[in-house]
């Protein structure tokens, strides 16, 4: 078997194993909840391992290695601050987010802080559905254009044809599974991610002559690996660990916690969570020294304009055909879990708090997962016209739109759960400051500062004063808050039967005025 035949076999495997679980969770999707929140249902690992999975796309197996392998671990800062965000998200948000979506019975973070917050006018809803509209389609492009490139610098295929592989299946199996397909697929993503970025560091060892010579080859190509300052200046590294704050509004993510089976079951997703992420990007940190020793040695040469590649050529050197091919479908699998993540999350936002916008859950079953499977078509489409185009600015849009998002919907998401005051016009008015900070700062990079930095600021501070200058007391937001709080520690069966009881004496507020039965 030649090493291209063994390498397109392995692809072959999963992406038929992909294609599976998604016909398996056609048969379990019966409404719309199911199909945008998989029925609440997600057991810990799961919503861990696929939001591990949907986080990180490609840049945990390309992006980190290669940028390890050039600079040294000064570059390992982002990632430093990435595991700390994520483990306060799970630790802050997950819990109380699960409880208070079913509480306000929504199913998407718009839909949430609409009726949370209130809002007889609609704008909180639509404006942050059509920003997650924007934003995602971009970026869904984007990874099909690191999908297409993938196999371009892979197998030598045309770009275009690998493009369109990569939308095929990741779109077939999100278009008949919806979130339940994505999950589960994420979590299997994920678990190959971890193997692959576990193995090549540890088989590198052993084909490099143990710790003493990786420790050489180190040292000889580049003295200062280990200093974590490596030449910067303040302002990169805080920059860095900024990267954190995003995770409080990324909605691929944090939708995860409201799909979880139960407040309560946060912590155990919270701990396997970070732990995979912790294993992972030592990993990624083990493949760029593993690289760096091995090209001293002459073993397999990794010049520096290929480092993003340090990961593919490791893995093609140190394992047989067929396993090469399985640490090539990590990649894959690392960019499909983003794109099929935001995919969904897109859909429920045309879906939902678009043309839902007045709180019009009504429609029957079938017709939400047609209008669902619709808007995840479009979205596809139309993503895959700019990937198709090839433009470079859209991949440099990923980093711009992990800000927009962080700070447009990271504050209000953090108030909307723990500060009772918090008002349609606050959540508003700190969106558009978080969005537009952003977008200007992001644009003239003043003093080299991330702009998430003060982007979330200046939408906290926003949010804050327009809400002090708007509040009024309204008895059933109070009440929801309080319950809310209460379930943020309970179980499955005392969150249903609490809420059961209290929904038969509190109808759910419907945006458009009038109250209603779930």
């Amino acid at each position: 078997m030649s090493h291209t035949t063994g390498q397109a076999i392995a692809m072959i495997i999963y992406f038929v194993a992909m294609i599976i679980i998604g016909l398996w969770a056609y048969t379990r999707t019966k409404n719309l909840d199911d199909y945008m929140l998989g029925g609440r249902d997600l057991n810990p690992t799961v919503a861990a391992l696929s939001a591990g999975a949907a986080d990180m796309s490609g840049w945990l197996l390309m992006g980190l290695p290669g940028a390890l392998y050039v600079a040294g671990i000064v570059e390992g800062w982002i990632a430093v601050g990435l595991t700390v965000g994520a483990w306060i998200n799970w630790k802050v948000t997950a819990p109380r987010l699960r409880s208070y979506t079913q509480v306000v019975d929504s199913i998407t973070v718009p839909s949430f802080l609409g009726t949370r917050l209130k809002d007889t006018s609609h704008l909180v809803r639509i404006v942050s559905g059509v920003i997650i509209f924007v934003f995602f389609t971009f970026y869904v492009s984007s990874g099909m254009v690191a999908g297409g490139t993938f196999f371009e610098a892979a197998f030598g295929m045309d770009y275009h044809l690998g493009m369109t592989i990569v939308a095929g299946v990741v779109v077939l199996y999100t278009l008949v599974g919806g979130f339940l397909a994505v999950s589960w697929t994420d979590m299997v993503q994920g678990i190959m991610m971890l193997l692959a970025l576990l193995l090549v560091p540890i088989a590198g060892v052993i084909a490099i002559g143990g710790f003493g010579a990786l420790a050489e080859g180190v040292n000889a190509t580049n003295p200062d690996f280990l200093n974590l300052l490596g030449g910067k200046g303040g302002i990169y590294i805080i920059s860095n660990l900024a990267w954190g704050l995003g995770y409080f509004g990324q909605p691929h993510i944090i939708v995860r916690f409201m799909a979880l089976r139960s407040p309560k079951e946060a912590k155990a997703a919270r701990r396997i969570g970070i732990g995979w992420m912790i294993l992972s990007v030592a990993g990624a940190g083990g493949t760029a020294i593993v690289g760096i020793a091995a090209n001293h040695f002459n073993i397999w040469k990794v010049v520096n304009d290929q480092a993003e590649s340090v990961f593919i050529l490791s893995g093609q050197k140190l394992f047989p055909a067929l396993i090469a091919g399985f640490m090539l479908a990590a990649i894959l699998a690392a960019i499909m879990s983003t794109i099929s993540s935001q995919l969904l999350v897109t859909s429920s936002a045309v879906v939902e708090d678009v043309l839902n916008a007045k709180g019009n859950r009504s429609r029957d079953a079938a017709s939400g997962i047609i209008l669902g499977r619709i808007a995840v078509l479009t979205v596809a489409v139309l993503a895959a016209i700019f990937a198709w185009l090839r433009t470079d600015s859209i991949l440099n849009l990923v980093a711009f739109a992990w800000a927009g998002f962080g700070a447009a919907f990271g504050p209000i998401i953090i108030l909307a759960l723990y500060w009772k005051k918090l008002t349609w016009k606050g959540a508003l008015a700190g969106m558009l400051a978080g969005a537009v900070t952003v977008g200007v700062w992001g644009t003239f990079k003043w003093f080299d500062l991330y702009e998430i930095i003060p982007g979330f600021a200046l939408a906290l501070l926003a949010a804050y004063v327009v809400s002090k200058l708007t509040y009024t007391y309204d008895a059933q937001i109070d009440s929801q808050f309080d319950q809310a709080v209460r379930l943020s520690t309970a179980t499955k069966e005392e969150i249903d039967a609490e809420l059961g009881s209290f929904q038969q004496t509190h109808p759910r507020f419907d945006v458009s005025g009038a109250v209603y039965q779930g």
